[in-house]
Formats: structure tokens, sequence, C-alpha cells
């Protein structure tokens, strides 16, 4: 039996403990007066993380490499870029949910800090390996040999060596250390308190790679290294062994938080579920079970909390608690007897659902007895001579040398049981885990968003891909998902015409993708000394705006500043002949006219959305600018009011 501690909180490692959840990176061990280990901070890091330059001193953590300070400094250094659209190269951007992000990953990690904070539950990426073959990808990661010695402090003021370096290769690492770090860091503060990443590699930076990951996500989150057969025969040229296996590392934000992996699935006769069909009918729960949906809808009426799927359908339930019995009666549109539900009461849970389109749950009692993946990812994880079937059958021919198969990336989204979330892939490449996302979806009906982040990197003029016409990786990526997602609901479009009259159709899939592309920002640069000033520079100046950028890129700048999701609903109305943006159903409306009528103010405000925003140029004068203000506080007091 524990004991009373009879003390009050150790206040010290509390705090300890609440900046490991901001800087996991910087906890060490050190040793209690006792000689026992107990968490510490390592200083020296810390104040790395709050400064903007590289803080002088030795760089003394377990694990580190030349630039690891630099790295840090990286990914804390706020950029001056945006994300553009790009409606042409986009499909179904007004209906969709998912991205194509085109740009340096560091540059978008960044940009996605605020739209996307705690709000992915799984990242899977394929970075490079790291092994000196360069083919699309920049897949070799050295610093230059004089430079690796002068930052290691090789040689004095004077050119004279100082010690030995022994340890040659590392330069071959320290370049490809800086370059994950940086982005891991930031890759963290998107996942959800529940989200996992899950990261391809090989023999080459396997173990330097779990070391940043212990840097990074803290060593109590890692959860596995797994092993994946890549091919289904190993090559016998090897200089000492024949190499079958790569690996995927496995991290959890919070491993307390994170359910089992699992790719079992769960029969229809384990789910206990009452579906709403056509017919209206009237049936009975009794004391002690929970009835449950899929969404908002909720009735609290006795003992019982009862869920419909959807609000739409919350008109079709009515529920009598009037009588003086513990028993609730439910008017709705039942396909499921009476008798079937009384015998649903040992479970003491009840699922509602419709018939048509909307999910079913799965228990946590039938979660917990899924059984766990192992950390051996056999024939039903897919291989390299599958995934480059998988491309020719798209393409008509390999124009990708290294991507993963399908049922890779698939199972990994299927064994984190949530189907509707967001699922992000930094290193896209052909863009394999959009089609392993699109896949799951049109199995189970998911509705699973992925967001791929891509840098254009450019086709070798030699490549198969290039001699298609491929200019850069990204071209691939978006083809494949085109292809891919048109072949899928295809396929769900001829198996519902073949279904028998009781049986369900699937919904099609979202196929769809909307296409960002990083540049620069899009306020203008104004860095004149008061000498430079003319009158013309000062007429430029009357807007701020470069004069390149549309209403939309303005509108996704403004996503991002006020850390909207960016596959939020947009739609564009007029007011006394001005366009006006509006966004998820007023959560934003945004007007960027050179020229606003206070008819178009006292029209906006008078819908009262949480937020406003104006170009800064359309007002003449700053008592328009008192007006908008006072227009706003009297018709939508509540909303926030900006000016670009």
């Amino acid at each position: 039996m524990d004991k009373l501690k009879q003390e009050t909180a150790d206040l010290t490692q509390e705090n300890i403990a609440r900046i490991g959840e901001l800087f996991p990176n910087v906890i060490t061990e050190l040793k209690d007066g006792d000689g026992k280990p107990k968490k510490g901070i390592n200083f020296e890091l810390l104040k790395q993380e709050l400064s903007g330059n590289v803080v002088d001193g030795e760089e003394s953590y377990d694990f580190t490499w030349v630039g690891k300070k630099a790295s840090i400094v990286e990914a804390n250094t706020p950029i001056r870029k945006t994300l553009r659209p790009c409606i042409e190269e986009s499909k179904d951007w007004e209906t969709t949910e998912n991205l194509y992000i085109e740009g340096d990953n560091l540059d978008v990690l960044k940009l996605l800090q605020e739209s996307y904070l705690n709000s992915v539950k799984m990242i899977y990426i394929d970075p490079p390996y790291n092994t000196g073959k360069d083919f699309i990808y920049k897949d070799k990661f050295m610093i230059d040999k004089k430079d690796y010695e002068g930052q290691l402090g090789m040689y004095d003021e004077l050119g004279n060596r100082l010690f030995q370096n022994k340890e040659t290769e590392g330069r071959f690492h320290s370049d490809w250390c800086s370059m994950m770090y940086s982005r891991l860091k930031l890759a963290r503060s998107l996942l959800t308190e529940d989200g996992v990443i899950f990261i391809s590699i090989d023999d080459n930076e396997v173990q330097n790679l779990r070391k940043i990951c212990d840097d990074v996500f803290g060593e109590e989150n890692f959860i596995e290294v797994l092993k994946w057969k890549r091919k289904k025969q190993p090559s016998f040229l090897g200089k000492h062994t024949a190499k079958m296996m790569e690996y995927v590392l496995v991290y959890a934000r919070n491993q307390n938080n994170l359910e089992k992996l699992s790719i079992e699935s769960i029969s229809d006769s384990t789910k206990k579920v009452i579906n709403i069909s056509n017919n209206e009918s009237t049936r009975i729960f009794k004391p002690g079970v929970e009835v449950k949906g899929m969404d908002s809808g909720v009735i609290k009426a006795g003992r019982y909390l009862i869920k419909t799927m959807e609000v739409e359908y919350l008109s079709d339930v009515i529920v009598d608690n009037s009588k003086t019995t513990n028993e609730i009666i439910v008017s709705s549109k039942f396909s499921v007897s009476q008798e079937k539900i009384d015998n649903f009461i040992e479970e003491k849970l009840l699922y509602i659902t419709a018939q048509k389109g909307l999910r079913r749950y799965v228990s946590e009692t039938e979660k917990d007895t899924r059984k766990s993946i192992t950390d051996l990812l056999l024939d039903e994880w897919g291989d390299n001579q599958e995934s480059d079937k998988q491309i020719i059958e798209l393409f008509g021919e390999k124009i990708f040398e290294t991507p993963k198969p399908i049922q890779l990336v698939h199972n990994l989204a299927s064994s984190i049981y949530t189907e509707n979330t967001i699922i992000l892939d930094f290193f896209s490449g052909s863009a394999t885990t959009a089609h392993a996302v699109m896949q799951l979806n049109a199995e189970d009906g998911g509705n699973r968003k992925f967001i791929m982040v891509q840098l254009p990197e450019p086709c070798d003029e030699k490549s198969k891909a290039f001699m298609a016409g491929y200019k850069n990786i990204c071209e691939i990526g978006k083809e494949r998902i085109r292809r891919a997602g048109d072949k899928i609901n295809k396929e769900i479009k001829e198996g519902n015409r073949q279904l028998k009259l009781e049986e369900e159709p699937k919904k099609p899939v979202d196929i769809g993708f909307r296409v960002l592309k990083v540049d620069t920002t899009n306020m203008k640069d104004v860095f004149y000394a008061p000498s430079e000033y003319t009158q013309k520079t000062l007429t430029d100046q009357i807007s701020n705006i470069k004069e390149d950028r549309t209403d939309l890129d303005l509108l996704y700048g403004v996503l991002l500043e006020w850390g909207l999701p960016l596959s939020l609903k947009h739609e564009i109305e007029e007011i006394d002949g001005i366009k006006i943006h509006i966004v998820d159903n007023d959560a934003l409306i945004a007007c960027f006219a050179e020229s606003i009528s206070e008819a178009v103010v006292r029209g906006i405000a008078k819908r009262q959305p949480l937020r406003a925003v104006f170009r800064d140029s359309s007002f003449t004068s700053s008592s328009d600018k008192i007006n908008v203000e006072e227009i706003f506080k009297l018709l939508a007091p509540n909303t926030s009011v900006k000016v670009i």
C-alpha cells in the first residue's frame, strides 16, 4: 500500500516537467545526493531555444553534431513568406479538404504552425536516406571537409592544426542531422496529444535518427522501430550480407495518450448497431444503456444520453421520458427490431447510425480486444516490387524510382483507428500517402484528410519522368493523386451498381486537393533611408500590398495569420457591387476592394462574422477607419476587425 508523502510538492521537478512539455530536448539526467537518477535541465540548450542567435559555449549534450545549435536557431527563426493558392492546378477546389503544398518543407512547417497546431493525428515521412545516390531527390547531405573542420575548431587563427580529427565520417552525417532536426522540431507541435509520427529510414541513418527523435519527442515517447521487409527476394550481391529490411521509427506526441496500434478489423457481427431506415417506428431502451451516435446532436433524457448521427437527424428522433419508469421510448426510423435491441443490452452501449453514408463506431472494448501490430512488417505491408507495379499501373511506366508501397502507409494509417483526421506527409515524393489515404477512406467510409508537402525538385533530364513531360516531383505527385483518385471513385461507382437491394452503397471519396505554393510575403518590403524618399516612392507606398497579388492570395495569407485551416469552405458574394469572401459560414469575411463604401461595411457587420478583414489602403483617411470601428461596435460588437 502506498504511503502518504507528508511533504509539499517538489516545485523544481514540476517546473522541469513543464519545461519538458515545451522543449523535451533540454531534459537531461542528473544524480541526486544519494546517487539516484533524476531529471534536470541542460541550460545551455534551453538558452539556445530562447535565443535567436547561436549561443556560445561547447555543445556537450548527449547527442550533438556540428551545426546542432544552428539547426535550433533555424527552426525557431520566423520567415516572411506565405502560401499562394493555385486553383488551375487543383482538383475540386471548392469542395475538397485535402491540401498539396509546394515548397521547402521547413518553410511550410513554419507557415502551418498556427493553422494546424495540435491538429494532425498522424505524420508519415520518407525522408532522404543520406545514401549519396542522387536521382530526383537531393539524397546526399555532406558539408565541405574544410568547412566541417573549421566549425570543429581544428585550426587556430593562424591556420595551425589544433588536433587530429579521427572521426572523419562525421561530416557525412552533420548536415543531414541538422536538416532533420529542425523539421522534426516543427512537426512535433503539429501533432495532436494522441498523435503519432512514422518515419521510414534505412541503415545509413537509423541510429542518428533515433537519437534525434529522442531529443525532439522525448525518449519516453519512443514506441518502436518497426522492421519492414522491402524486398520479396534478397539480392545476394552485397559485400557481406543480403539486405532485406528497412525501418519505420514510431514516436508518439505523448505515449500515454496513444492507443494500441492495430490493423485487425472488427466484423459487423461484433458491432452493436441500430440502423435508421426509412420506416418510422418506436423502440424502448432499458435502464443502464448508453445510446450513442456519430456526432453533435445530443438529447439528455433521464438516465440516458442519446445522440443522433448528425444535427439534421435530430428532428427525426423523439424521446419520450414522461413515464414514471426508467425506460426511455425513442421514436425514429429504426430497422432493428425491439428483440434485437433487447439482446444488445448486455453490452451496455448501443450505436445509432444511418444506413446510407454515415459511420459506425468501434467501442473502446472492441479496440482493446484487437491484436497489436508486430514489429515485423511482412507480406501484407507491401514491398518495393509492388510499389513499382503501382506506379506502372497508373502511369504506364516507372517514372519514380523510390516510391513506398500503398499497403505500408495504408496499414499505418489504419492502425490509429481514427477515421476523421488529418494525415501529414512533408516529404511527399510521388504522393503515396495521399493515394493510401484515399484508398483507406474508400474501404471503410472514413473522412481522413491529407496534407502533402513537396519541394518542386527538378527531374533529371535523362529520367523517364522528364521524358514523359514531368518537369519536377510535384508534377508527378499531383498527377498521381488525380489518376489514383479517379480510379478509386470509378471502382466505388461500379461496385455500387452491383449491390443487392438491402446493401448499403458506398459514398464517393474526396479525391480533390487544393494546391498552395510557398512564395514571398504579400506585403511590400519598405526599406528606405529618409534621403531616398521621393514623391514616387511615397505614391507607391499608398498600398503596402504587392501588385501581383490577387484577392485569393491575400485571403490565404489572412487564414495563415489568423491560424485558420486552409481547407475551410470559401464562397464569394457581392454587397453593393463589391466582392466579399466568406470563409466557413461567416467564421471570417474579407473584403479587399480598393475602395469600400459604408454600405459594404454595414452589410458585412450585419452578418456578425467572428472575424472581418479589409485592405488598409481601402480607406482614404483615419476618420474612415474610425467609422468602420464604430459601425462594428454597433452592429457586431463581438467581431474581431483587422486590416492588412
